[in-house]
């Protein structure tokens, strides 16, 4: 769960890019992972997200075999492990599927360090992470035949019983992510994709008999999820018609009947704006409703689209916030001195959430002017904040 809302998950989250797009122009925020670091550690947005996705697992119709789950988008894996905890709550004996994708290397690592915990509450987990498309990732297989041919496919039955057993078995798979994990710049895009094609798939072997229709198969795509969150794996200055047609339409594809689909994005109207437009009067990088997004999924899927619900929710549920986190009296108080390792904390969740690329905030970093802004900022409002928006795409039950 890309940037700002995955949007902040991760540098991560790796959007696909517009075909015909400059690797000039092809600026992507979620790279550096200095930035990266810096919000998720100070700001409570991963904590709101996993909160607002635990909400849809009580509307959700399981069947058997199995609870399946994916993540489009996982960046570190604070989402994911927070919302596996609550599955484990909702459905403490059925089977999961938990499936993801991640094209950040680091990110998986930081992922899989979160997962032996996972392991030992819920033994009856299947994990399944990879690096290809938002197209193709719900499968977990490439659909190219070329691009299959050269696919990594690992599966690893965990031995033991402990988390101390699990972390050994996962850290032990350095070496694999290492190899199979690179990425290299597109020549016709700009953006990263992955240098070979991986799936990696992970369960606990004493659980192996129980899970056996459940531990995906090479060869044998099924892409039929119960829950799929979309946390904004996709840049603010995409045209929406590709993100629908490129990201949101493939996952809606892969639920099945009575499956759900959480999108989230950042919304603005919020101080981090207020911040990002003192220093760039004029800049609104949150232009795409969740409205909008939802008409543009159902144009790009046609037909298929009598198939599905698109709801946009009531702006009382649509709507969320999360804060950056501050010491007590920290901003409320007009006496109280503002730290410049606050200040550039909430500099950094302002312009990160808003995409600002590194030329341009290289010019306003300047002159100190851009302190005085998130100064400014801080002290009207006493708090840091940003808005987001969720929105849902559900397949009907009487989908085939």
């Amino acid at each position: 769960m890309a940037t700002v809302s995955a949007k902040r998950d991760a540098d991560t989250i790796v959007s696909p890019e517009p075909e015909g797009q400059s690797s000039e122009q092809n600026f992507r925020f979620y790279d550096n992972r200095q930035k990266y670091l810096m919000f998720v550690n100070t700001c409570s947005e991963k904590w709101v997200v996993a909160e607002r996705v635990a909400r849809e697992l009580k509307k959700l119709k399981p069947v058997p075999p199995a609870v399946r789950f994916f993540d489009a988008g996982m960046g570190d894996g604070t989402v994911l492990a927070r919302v596996m905890r609550s599955m484990h709550e909702a459905y403490p004996r059925f089977p999961f599927l938990i499936a993801g994708k991640e094209i950040s290397l680091e990110d998986v690592r930081l992922t899989l360090d979160k997962m032996p915990d996972r392991f030992f509450e819920h033994p009856e987990t299947v994990l399944a992470l990879t690096n290809i498309s938002y197209a193709e990732a719900p499968s977990l297989m490439p659909a190219k035949p070329e691009a299959r041919a050269r696919m990594t496919w690992k599966a690893v039955p965990l031995k033991g019983t402990t988390t101390a057993e699990f972390e050994r078995q996962i850290l032990e798979l350095q070496p694999f992510l290492a190899q199979n994990w690179r990425t290299r710049v597109s020549e016709k895009t700009g953006s990263l994709v992955p240098e070979t094609p991986t799936t990696l798939i992970l369960y606990r072997e004493d659980c192996a008999f129980m899970l056996a229709d459940v531990i995906p198969q090479k060869g044998a795509p099924v892409a039929d999820y119960d829950l799929v969150i979309a946390s904004q794996p996709f840049r603010l200055s995409a045209a929406t018609e590709f993100k629908a047609k490129r990201v949101l339409a493939p996952l809606a594809r892969s639920l099945r009947p009575d499956g759900r689909l959480l999108g989230i994005h950042s919304a603005g109207n919020d101080p981090g704006l207020e911040i990002v437009q003192i220093v760039w009067p004029g800049e609104d990088p949150f232009t795409t409703s969740r409205h909008a997004l939802l008409e543009a999924t159902r144009q790009a899927m046609g037909d298929e689209a009598a198939d599905f619900h698109f709801d946009a929710l009531p702006s009382s549920e649509a709507l969320f916030r999360y804060e950056m986190h501050t010491l007590p009296d920290e901003l409320d108080s007009e006496r109280a001195t503002i730290g410049t390792s606050t200040l550039l904390a909430a500099w950094n969740a302002a312009t990160y959430v808003a995409q600002i690329d590194d030329e341009r905030l290289g010019g306003a970093m300047t002159n100190p002017a851009y302190l005085e802004a998130t100064r400014k900022v801080l002290r009207k409002n006493g708090e840091l904040w940003f808005n987001d928006e969720s929105y849902v795409i559900s397949r009907n039950s009487s989908a085939a």
